[in-house]
């Protein structure tokens, strides 16, 4: 594609607009998504698992905590090849892996063979979904400069969504065999065809891409910066640090209490069993909600702004988890799944924005170690301080204690200062790499 002097992309020789296209892309974006965010609905294996294979509930989570604690693996890799290669090839072989990892986790037949389990579903799973998770966030971002956080908060709103698709179909599955793994075939099948349509689709908009009629913001909450830095280059700046931590932090709370809102629902409000099920499905829908939410709202108030809102919610929120009713622990939770979904929907465009586009996979590959320490540990801590003060009291005020002193983070942290011009590549402002001589 040819571009004005201004650097501005001009129509296609087919005579369609640059922009033309770009919302397929993202639907496409969101199947994928959907399919990946499948893992979300693990909660629902666990008991048949426990009641055929005697295994206990420490070991039925297994394979569910390798799945998060390895995605970080994949997408590290995938946003680090896909930077270079494009999303589509590094997309279809993150589904291949997830999906094949899921249908081989029904090879489990016996109690001594959780380990094929962790292996296949986990490990398998959790490093193919990594690649795949983490390519249309970064191929995004190029399409939709002027849209940052609604389109990124929209790609992975799907993956949020996609456990409240999975949740009761595989529980209808599960009541329909004996042989609770069987399952994980057809679902992974599922899986595969969905990612596979969606994933053929991915391409990078092409060199010298704009939206017409827009511009960078140069507003103060949301800056563009116009310098571009690679992976390394992020490391050095304290910025990518702060972002990983604050993402961490959001993480950690978030999930810690979706590791327990069940058991939580019951035991502070006393519901049923039956009713703490629906209460949790219908808050997968908050954690798919927040993601478009927080991150379409930080487009207008600023990314850290978004964030401090987030912890501040969660952590006010935790200090009166403890001591209401049902009805008010309802809103309570939704607004903390909406917290946690919000995280993943607004950091990408954080980065973004402070980073540049070109290399976005890599850089927000990297953060994601902060799903997989959250993952582990804020499940962890929530059980451990459960198990020695036997209630919900003191892990809910601790939660709540840590999110709101993280909130500091978001009010100390900046963009990076523009660097000198030399080490500006004028070549890439646009979110692309232009053909080289």
């Amino acid at each position: 594609m040819a571009t004005s002097a201004g650097g501005a992309a001009s129509t296609p020789v087919d005579g369609r607009p640059a922009t033309a296209g770009r919302w397929g892309i993202a639907i496409a974006a969101v199947l994928v998504q959907l399919a990946l965010g499948a893992v979300y609905a693990w909660s629902v294996f666990n008991k048949p698992l426990q009641a055929e294979f005697g295994w206990s509930k420490s070991q039925a989570v297994l394979p569910f905590e390798a799945a998060i604690g390895t995605i970080f693996i994949g997408s590290l890799i995938g946003g680090r090849i896909q930077d270079r290669v494009g999303p589509r090839p590094v997309a279809l072989a993150g589904v291949v892996l997830y999906s094949v990892g899921i249908m081989l986790a029904s090879l489990t037949h016996t109690k001594d063979q959780l380990w094929l389990l962790v292996v296949t579903y986990g490990v398998m799973g959790g490093i193919g979904l990594g690649l795949a998770y983490i390519t249309p966030i970064a191929m995004l971002v190029k399409w939709f400069p002027d849209k940052r956080g609604l389109i990124t908060g929209i790609a992975v709103g799907g993956f949020g969504f996609g456990a409240v698709i999975t949740g009761p179909v595989a529980k209808n599955l599960l009541a329909g065999t004996s042989h609770k793994p069987g399952v994980f075939l057809p679902l992974g099948i599922a899986y595969l065809a969905a990612g596979l349509l969606g994933a053929s689709m991915f391409r990078n908009p092409p060199a010298g891409y704009t939206v017409p009629g827009w511009e960078p913001s140069t507003s103060a909450r949301n800056v563009a910066t116009t310098d571009v830095y690679d992976l390394g280059g992020a490391f050095r700046t304290p910025q990518w640090w702060l972002l990983t931590a604050i993402l961490t932090l959001n993480t950690l709370t978030g999930i810690a209490f979706i590791s327990q809102a069940s058991d939580a629902a019951q035991g502070l409000t006393g519901i049923t069993a039956g009713a703490a099920a629906t209460f949790v499905g219908l808050m997968g829908l908050f954690n798919g909600a927040g993601r478009i939410g927080w991150a379409a709202l930080s487009d207008g108030i600023g990314r850290m702004r978004a964030f401090l809102g987030m912890l501040l919610v969660q952590g006010v929120a935790f200090l009166i988890l403890p001591h209401v009713a049902f009805g008010i622990f309802a809103i309570l939770a939704a607004l903390i799944y909406l917290s946690y979904g919000g995280g993943f929907g607004t950091m990408p465009a954080t980065a973004a924005d402070f980073f540049g586009t070109p290399n976005a996979g890599a850089i927000y590959g990297a953060m994601i170690v902060a799903w997989s320490i959250g993952g582990v540990v804020g499940p962890l801590v929530a059980a451990k301080l459960y198990e020695s003060s036997g209630g919900y009291t003191l892990p809910f005020t601790v939660l709540g204690i840590v999110a709101l002193v993280s909130a500091v983070l978001p009010l100390i942290t900046r963009p990076p200062a523009a660097r000198r011009p030399a080490s500006i590549d004028l070549r890439d402002r646009a979110g692309v790499e232009a053909p080289r001589a």
